[in-house]
């Protein structure tokens, strides 16, 4: 079974903000595959399903973001699911707006989700960074990325979204290369007929 996370904060003041793209993708992931409805349970919103005959366990904490590792945590020891099986979706600041960056392991870049979950779990899982773009020279980092998405920015992390929902089964079948990879030529088939 993948544990495939996605961070955010819980509470609609959070709806649609750059903090909370992780939970946006979830979502997405969520209605385009056969999952179950949202339970809660493990201090998080959990939904089973089959993605491509994975079982893929989709999971939002609810315990805010910095101790997001806590829920991951007690999911991860229940079923016994090895690090190597966890896909974590967040945001990247460091990213270009309506960008995708993987890798497997690495630090956590300032990111208290990511750093909860190093540090109740281990770094060497898939992160899927989500490009939220970066605040301007001068503005508070904080109230910058709990803000809400304005709507140009919005629309394009829709259709990054989208497109991460139709190449998602390549992250469990061929791991975060092989995503990245499929990833790219759709998008740039995708370009091409548009």
């Amino acid at each position: 079974m993948f544990l495939v996370v996605g961070l955010g904060n819980p509470g609609s003041e959070y709806k649609n903000s750059r903090h909370n793209v992780g939970f946006m993708a979830a979502d997405e992931i969520f209605r385009r595959y056969d999952f179950s409805s949202w339970r809660v349970r493990f201090e998080s919103e959990t939904a089973e399903g089959v993605i491509d005959g994975q079982k893929v366990l989709l999971l939002k904490p609810q315990t805010y973001m910095n101790n997001s590792g806590r829920a991951v945590f007690s999911v991860m020891s229940f079923y016994k699911i090895p690090v190597q099986q966890l896909i974590v979706l967040h945001d990247d600041m460091d990213c270009p707006l309506g960008k995708l960056k993987g890798k497997v392991g690495g630090g956590a870049g300032g990111h208290n989700g990511l750093r909860s979950i190093d540090a109740c779990c281990s770094s060497n899982y898939t992160r899927l960074r989500i490009g939220v773009g970066h605040p301007l020279h001068g503005e508070p980092v904080v109230d910058w990325i709990i803000s809400r998405f304005p709507k140009e920015d919005l629309e394009k992390i829709k259709v990054l979204l989208s497109d991460i929902g139709e190449t998602f089964p390549f992250v469990l079948s061929g791991g975060v290369a092989e995503f990245t990879s499929r990833l790219a030529v759709y998008q740039q088939k995708k370009s091409k007929k548009g």
